[in-house]
């Protein structure tokens, strides 16, 4: 076995676990917006964009065994973690804002829009990032020779 085989098997674990992460999060963003029928106020409109084509990036990296797939993965994943940030900032009320995320449209901030009754989804949108970039950090440290 190959030293760039051995590297992509290593890398493979993390890499699926950050794609099922990505598909997990997309297929629950969808549930939430078509079949519960509540529009994604701003912010998370922005985390989705993010966070959708990664199901497409990682899911090719893992196809072809690519373990230099976290090269794609991890901008994305970075820019939709400063969103979910920023989000998370403006929803606990950290900082004071001039925009209002959630004040026109559909708002993120209702009873409706938590997970168990407590956790708010754009939390549940940082740990997502967050784990992601985690595991592609795995995967580019087990890929490197």
């Amino acid at each position: 076995m190959s030293r760039f085989e051995q590297a992509a098997d290593a890398a493979w674990t993390p890499m699926f676990v950050a794609w099922i992460m990505a598909l997990v999060s997309t297929l629950a963003a969808l549930f939430i917006g078509e079949v519960m029928g509540q529009l994604p106020c701003d912010l998370c409109w922005h985390q989705r964009v993010f966070m959708f084509p990664m199901v497409a990036v990682l899911g090719i990296a893992l196809l072809r065994s690519d373990a230099g797939g976290w090269l794609y993965g991890l901008p994305l994943a970075a820019l939709g973690w400063l969103v979910a940030a920023f989000h998370n900032l403006l929803y606990f009320e950290i900082i004071p804002t001039a925009i209002k995320p959630c004040g026109e449209g559909p708002s993120c901030s209702g009873d409706g829009m938590t997970v168990l009754g407590s956790v708010p989804l754009p939390l549940l949108s940082l740990a997502a990032f967050t784990i992601i970039i985690a595991l592609l950090l795995i995967v580019r440290r087990r890929s490197s020779p």
